[in-house]
């Protein structure tokens, strides 16, 4: 077995993995990046581009469907939902070359195509070959959870991984977990001419700022979506095309498909971690805060390092080591100024503390300054009024933010920059916007926060009235 030597050993090639052995190649050190199965990972093949590219289709038919109260007359538009799907695959296509085998390379990475396993503290073995390096990445990634319901194994169900390939449109797709995932599916296939049942134990949207979910629930609602939450799944029956999923209490829900959308589980089963000293559990690779594992040659980053399951963490989580690894600069990775999103109509943007964790960890000290989506001129004027901003502060520095609405999740990034660089509230305050943009909001909502010094203050009203008694 041919023996390799590299500087890094990257294993993964999704977004965090494929982030890695660009930068690091590029900058002069010799990387080996192993996949076994698609370059780009979960979230070009799986995850958020196919995802949001149906929820794009889902958007075009419903906006068929609105317009009344603009003057156009809505009508029901004519869907494909097969070209719907087509529309997913193109988009999937028009993006892997950037993440491509051939691309990577050409920057100079040696690319091996099959399942790594750890032989030894620093070493793998992969297609046939040992690779020995002075640092290892594990960017291995997530998969759906399946749960352990009675009878699903024997029922044909759906996963985020199998969903993209559907042709046919399901004529009613039941959604086991009410999560961003499911929602995001549910409001695209509704809109999609199918019906839906959302089936969650809990709340729908739990995690997020309770005022905020509750809006995206009530508009999915709104649109047909039947959305059951506090409803524990017993057992599921049933063959393809008539399914029944039977809840806590008796109710038994039937569809034609059925969607598992309850979490993520890691990808760790075929890595052999035992054999690199490195420490691992349910949640994924145990890391510090420099993203080492309990093997300093060894770090992990994304899904599978259990720090949040997004592109954009795995993105800059990439960057904290190959600072580490390139310069031996010391470097941490926060999870304070991280954003997330859920792409539902209204979407809801959060970043940093939500209101309620703000004021569990600070208590009085926390001030929350919330404004409508109707207070922006731009909102009235395409009557897109639904939603809100909401920022809490904390000595003069807002060290959260929640936005739910049209675009909250490309509004939310001025307070993603606000959190990254410890801005003070005044900086967005000072912000000159055109006029009229969404963007005005978060101006509005930062000047709101020095309202009452302004014109509240007897102080300030005094110094006012001894100046203009001074000066000619």
């Amino acid at each position: 077995m041919d023996l390799i030597k590299t500087d890094i050993c990257v294993i993964g090639a999704g977004s965090g993995g494929l982030s890695v052995a660009a930068g690091a190649v590029q900058m002069g050190a010799s990387v080996v990046l192993i996949e076994g199965h698609k370059m780009g990972g979960d979230c070009l093949n799986y995850g958020c581009v196919p995802s949001k590219a149906l929820l794009a289709a889902g958007k075009a038919a419903a906006q068929h469907r609105r317009g009344a109260a603009l003057g156009i007359t809505p009508d029901e538009p004519v869907i494909s939902y097969g070209a719907a799907q087509e529309h997913v695959a193109q988009v999937i296509a028009a993006i892997e070359p950037h993440d491509s085998q051939e691309r990577f390379e050409g920057l100079g990475v040696q690319v091996i195509r099959d399942w790594a396993r750890f032989t030894g503290k620093d070493e793998v073995e992969a297609g046939g070959k040992r690779i020995r390096a002075r640092r290892f990445v594990i960017a291995t990634g997530s998969r759906p959870l399946v749960p352990p319901i009675t009878g699903l194994a024997d029922v044909p169900h759906l996963t985020n991984e199998t969903i993209f390939d559907l042709r046919a449109a399901p004529e009613h797709l039941l959604i086991i977990g009410g999560g961003p995932i499911g929602l995001e599916m549910a409001q695209a296939h509704r809109r999609l001419g199918c019906k839906v049942t959302v089936i969650e134990g809990a709340k729908a949207l739990g995690n997020d700022d309770p005022e905020a979910a509750a809006l995206v629930v009530a508009a999915l609602r709104g649109e047909g979506i039947e959305i059951i939450e506090g409803a524990q799944v017993e057992a599921v029956r049933g063959e393809a095309g008539a399914i029944e999923v039977k809840v806590a209490g008796g109710q038994v829900l039937t569809g034609s498909h059925l969607l598992v959308a309850v979490g993520r589980t890691p990808n760790t089963d075929r890595l052999n971690l035992e054999a690199a000293g490195v420490t691992h559990g349910r949640g994924g690779v145990e890391v510090n805060e420099s993203l080492r594992t309990s093997n300093r040659k060894v770090y992990a980053i994304g899904d599978i390092a259990g720090r949040g399951q997004f592109t954009h963490v795995a993105g800059y989580q990439a960057g904290v080591i190959i600072r580490s690894m390139l310069f031996a600069l010391p470097s941490k990775a926060r999870r304070d100024h991280i954003p997330h999103v859920t792409y539902c109509d209204p979407e809801l943007a959060q970043v940093g503390l939500t209101e309620a964790a703000a004021k569990q960890a600070h208590g009085d000290g926390v001030q929350v300054i919330k404004l409508g989506f109707d207070a922006a001129d731009r909102a009235q004027a395409e009557g897109k009024t639904r939603g809100f901003i909401k920022v809490m502060v904390l000595k003069g520095r807002p060290i959260g933010a929640t936005i739910v609405g049209p675009n909250a999740g490309e509004m939310i990034g001025i307070w993603a920059m606000a959190l990254a660089n410890k801005m003070k509230i005044g900086a967005i305050a000072s912000m000159v916007l055109p006029y009229p943009t969404m963007g005005e909001l978060s101006k509005r909502v930062a000047g709101a926060y020095f309202s009452p010094k302004l014109f509240e203050s007897s102080l300030v009203k005094r110094v006012v009235g001894v100046v203009q008694s001074l000066v000619p």
